[in-house]
């Protein structure tokens, strides 16, 4: 029977994944029980929480929505710091095989530098994912839309950092977009990106009670789900047709069917992080997409994710 033979294992560099599926950062992986409940599942591997160096409350609430379409968020990073996570990462890098990433989103170039450093000195010899495109800090930018500060804090980084580093990208609307930030990764030694975070500053209205429906920001968030698929795969698709191809990518946005996971494959992507889905459905999200892949794929005679990978056709 084909299905038997179907591999989802996929790698990034040297790094190998049993399973395709990951959890994107954000989404109940804030805490060590739920990132050992993620470990424990079918998933290839886990991703922390995006860390600052210290604890973070985040902002404050209502600053979530579920929504028919997804959600709206506007959490603000909150987290347990750095110290947490690194200490979980460095405890259970590699464990019956597991790969955790290690996120974490400084709110200045500074901040950012001084976590790397610390993971630097530290034993975590795992992917760590560099965040920099959190739309939800009251008061900040995000430093992925300025190519030039994306270019000046991966030369600072790699003046020391010697281990392997994913960057966490923005969504990108101009295919000059594409090209800027592809000129400017392209020059240095990352592992992957990782596209896209939420599409930041949306509004949902409360037409009942005319209001917004979150509380941080006037009501603007980042969106989530079903509205960001389309913008995902066109990130997807758009770097991995002007990334250099040591570089690997993960596609993320919108995720919440095994077809959904083809169609990021097809567009390039070499693992996939799931977010506003996993946050409604939990662990058991892995075994059925995992399932509805399979089936995808036996159907059309595909027996590992190479089959398929990067193949998307254009009329």
């Amino acid at each position: 029977m084909l299905q038997n033979k179907i591999s989802l294992k996929a790698n990034i560099g040297k790094y190998r994944f049993n399973n395709v599926l990951l959890n994107a950062a954000g989404i109940r992986c804030a805490t060590t029980d739920e990132l050992t409940k993620i470990l424990r599942s079918t998933a290839g591997g886990c991703v922390t929480k995006s860390a600052t160096p210290q604890p973070r409350e985040g902002n404050e609430s209502p600053r979530m929505k579920a929504t028919p379409l997804g959600c709206i968020n506007s959490m603000g990073l909150p987290n347990h710091g750095l110290d947490y996570y690194l200490k979980f990462a460095e405890e259970n890098q590699g464990k019956n095989d597991n790969q955790v990433i290690l996120s974490i989103a400084g709110l200045s170039v500074d901040q950012n530098l001084e976590m790397l450093h610390q993971i630097q000195d530290s034993s975590f010899d795992g992917l760590t994912e560099l965040n920099l495109s959190c739309p939800n800090i009251k008061g900040e930018s995000q430093i992925a839309y300025d190519f030039e500060a994306v270019r000046d804090i991966l030369t600072k980084a790699f003046d020391f950092f010697t281990k392997d580093i994913g960057i966490k990208l923005p969504p990108y609307f101009d295919l000059h977009q594409f090209d800027q930030i592809a000129d400017v990764l392209n020059e240095f030694p990352i592992a992957y990106v990782n596209s896209i975070n939420s599409i930041g500053n949306g509004l949902i209205v409360n037409p009942e009670t005319e209001s917004v429906v979150l509380k941080p920001k006037g009501g603007f968030g980042g969106l989530g789900g079903d509205y960001v698929k389309p913008t995902a795969l066109a990130n997807v698709r758009g770097l991995r047709l002007r990334l250099k191809p040591e570089i690997a990518i993960i596609g993320t946005g919108g995720i919440k069917s095994g077809r959904d996971v083809f169609e990021h494959i097809l567009c390039g992507a070499n693992v996939v992080q799931i977010g506003t889905a996993f946050g409604f459905e939990d662990v058991k999200i892995f075994d059925r997409i995992s399932k509805e892949l399979k089936e995808i794929m036996a159907e059309k005679g595909y027996t590992s994710l190479d089959d398929f990978r990067g193949k998307l056709k254009t009329l």
